[in-house]
Formats: C-alpha cells, sequence, structure tokens
C-alpha cells in the first residue's frame, strides 16, 4: 500500500494522467478522431473495390463493343434509338400507375 501512495502522491503520475487524457480525448489526432477516421478509410476503400470491379466490367464492354459490330449495332439501337435511314422506331413508354400486376 505503502508504494501504491508513493505513486499517487507524486505530480508525475498526475502530469502523465492529464497527459494521457489529453491525448485520448481532446487532442486532434485523439482516439475518437483516428476511430472515425479508419471508418472513413474502410468505407473509401470499399467504394475503390466497387469501382475498379465496374470500371473492368465497362472496359470488358467497350472490349466487346470494338470487336463485334453486331452487338454495337444493338447497343446504339437500344441505348440511343439510332435508327437506319428506311426505318421508323416507335418508342413506347409506359406510366407506372398503368402497367398490369
Amino acid at each position: 500500500m505503502k508504494f501504491f501512495k508513493r505513486y499517487i502522491h507524486n505530480w508525475f503520475f498526475y502530469t502523465g494522467l492529464l497527459f494521457v487524457v489529453w491525448i485520448s480525448f481532446f487532442d486532434k489526432n485523439s482516439m475518437i478522431e483516428q476511430s472515425k477516421l479508419n471508418v472513413t478509410l474502410r468505407d473509401l476503400d470499399a467504394r475503390e473495390q466497387f469501382y475498379q470491379s465496374e470500371l473492368e466490367k465497362a472496359s470488358s464492354e467497350i472490349q466487346a463493343y470494338e470487336n463485334d459490330t453486331t452487338l454495337l449495332e444493338k447497343f446504339a439501337r437500344e441505348k440511343y434509338y439510332m435508327k437506319k435511314d428506311n426505318e421508323e422506331v416507335f418508342v413506347i413508354v409506359r406510366d407506372e400507375g398503368t402497367e398490369k400486376k
């Protein structure tokens, strides 16, 4: 018990304790801020993986369109409503309320 009392009454103990509390909670780089930054970092890593996979899908689609002209023609007709000179294109737009269930 004497050993414990000797450290409790020492001002170095209180200074060290104050330092630990300050670094843990009040500093700009506190443990709370570090945990928030870790959560943000994990979120950004997940986004990076998602966008990398989307980039791979898009590059494979571009490669397929460059190699296959019929696929490119189908894409242009469906996405941009392109047509040949002797054709007519009718676009049918359905309202959400009129769909059959």
